[in-house]
């Protein structure tokens, strides 16, 4: 498709020495810009998480522009030399296949590295999969936590997940699809299986899914199927109302902190039973059990 015909393509040469975020499409590639098309074609160059994505959409659009690999694994050894031509006032776009770069990829180094050399930034807003499926979760959009993918670290993980189970905010995650499973079964034992939670798949995509209620539904839906594309998951803030039990994990893990920071079975649980409002029996019978 060749957009010149329903709006002028050349409507505004990029500013030199300008590093731009050019928002694409996370699957549909109607979802683009005019201003996006129009930066891509006329800037310097175009670095792309995966050239062989961003050549699908230039060649829709019949646009023709030099394209440089720019993703997690080449990005160290190619910030500087995009810092150079910058400075020489050259114009260069950054784009990701996660729709805006920055998020969750390496493009948040190099505008840290381009505000460090004063380099000036301008954002073209476009889509963005964390923003696509909080607004489509029916659960509140006004405060929310973004977390990106767990940390693999088992240590950070596990506290991650304690705080993802307190926290009265909305939490949005992101799981690739041979983690999915795991990841859900691991936020029904932090979280409980009735916790409210909605899991994206393959977002503005052909094949594009919405599955959810709770943890234990959604597991039981994957668990019947073969698992293929990008995931996003959204999960409903803590309510103490629709939470009865305490959480036994972290009360575990809290508990056996303070026996091994020197207090007793019988202190530690005396002081947790009044933080969580909770009788010290039901404390004292987690270390029993």
């Amino acid at each position: 498709m060749n957009i010149n015909s329903s709006f002028p393509r050349r409507n505004r040469e990029p500013e030199e020495g300008v590093l731009y975020l050019v928002g694409t499409p996370i699957g549909n590639l109607s979802d683009i810009s005019f201003r996006a098309l129009n930066i891509l074609e006329n800037v310097f160059l175009v670095a792309c998480e995966d050239t062989r994505q961003t050549r699908k959409l230039m060649s829709k659009y019949s646009l023709s522009n030099k394209l440089i690999s720019f993703n997690k694994f080449n990005s160290t050894k190619k910030i500087q030399g995009i810092i150079n031509f910058l400075k020489n006032g050259n114009s260069i776009a950054i784009v990701s296949d996660a729709g805006l770069p920055g998020i969750c990829d390496p493009g948040e180094n190099l505008v840290k590295e381009c505000k460090l050399n004063k380099i000036d930034i301008i954002c073209i807003p476009g889509p963005s999969a964390l923003l696509t499926a909080l607004v489509c979760s029916g659960f509140e959009t006004s405060k929310f936590s973004f977390e990106g993918f767990l940390p693999k670290k088992i240590k950070e993980r596990k506290n991650l997940l304690m705080q993802i189970n307190k926290n009265e905010k909305t939490t949005i995650i992101y799981e690739s699809p041979h983690r999915l499973l795991s990841t859900l079964k691991e936020l029904k034992k932090y979280c409980g299986g009735e916790r409210e939670i909605e899991v994206f798949r393959e977002l503005t995509k052909k094949y594009e899914e919405n599955i959810g209620r709770n943890i234990d539904e959604v597991i039981r839906y994957f668990d019947r199927k073969d698992i293929l594309g990008e995931f996003t998951i959204v999960i409903k803030g803590f309510q103490n109302k629709t939470i009865q039990e305490p959480n036994e994990v972290y009360l575990r893990k809290e508990l056996e902190e303070l026996i091994n920071a020197g207090l007793t079975l019988s202190a530690a649980s005396k002081y947790l039973s009044k933080k969580e409002n909770l009788s010290k029996r039901t404390i004292y019978n987690l270390y029993l059990n």
